[in-house]
């Protein structure tokens, strides 16, 4: 019998964003010590996707550069290319590339930061800055 005020919420899991599942297979990649292949990622997320949809999830990982993958027989061994941070920027530099006023859109998140996160990017700019320098 079906909870008529949790609109049949018992029966169907809650469905996963595209980022949250891109960031749980990056991070089961990041638990492996090894390249592994698209099963032991499946298992390693508990099992309940399926093939097809990590598959699908990895393919798009290596289409952004996050992930790396080689030939192994007639499918591929997967390894992460960078961390979540890195996932995170990723995400960051598409959204600012699909606005057309860069500036605005800079301007607009650098104003909704808090004082200490834009201290920090502030020192991380400074420091970025030294870099190019050397």
């Amino acid at each position: 019998m079906t909870d008529q005020n949790n609109g049949g919420a018992d029966q169907h899991p809650r469905r996963r964003g595209q980022g949250e599942l891109e960031a749980q297979v990056l991070t089961a990649l990041r638990r492996a010590t090894e390249p592994v292949n698209g099963a032991w990622v499946q298992e390693s997320l508990g099992g309940d996707l399926a093939y097809t949809t990590v598959i699908t999830i990895l393919t798009r990982l290596h289409a952004k550069g996050v992930v790396n993958r080689a030939r192994a027989g007639r499918s591929f061994q997967w390894t992460p290319a960078t961390d979540e941070a890195g996932l995170a920027a990723l995400r960051m530099r598409r959204v600012l590339d699909e606005e057309g006023d860069r500036e605005a859109v800079l301007a607009s998140f650098v104003t909704a930061l808090s004082p200490g996160d834009e201290r920090l990017l502030r020192d991380l700019l400074a420091q970025s800055a030294g870099e190019e320098e050397d």
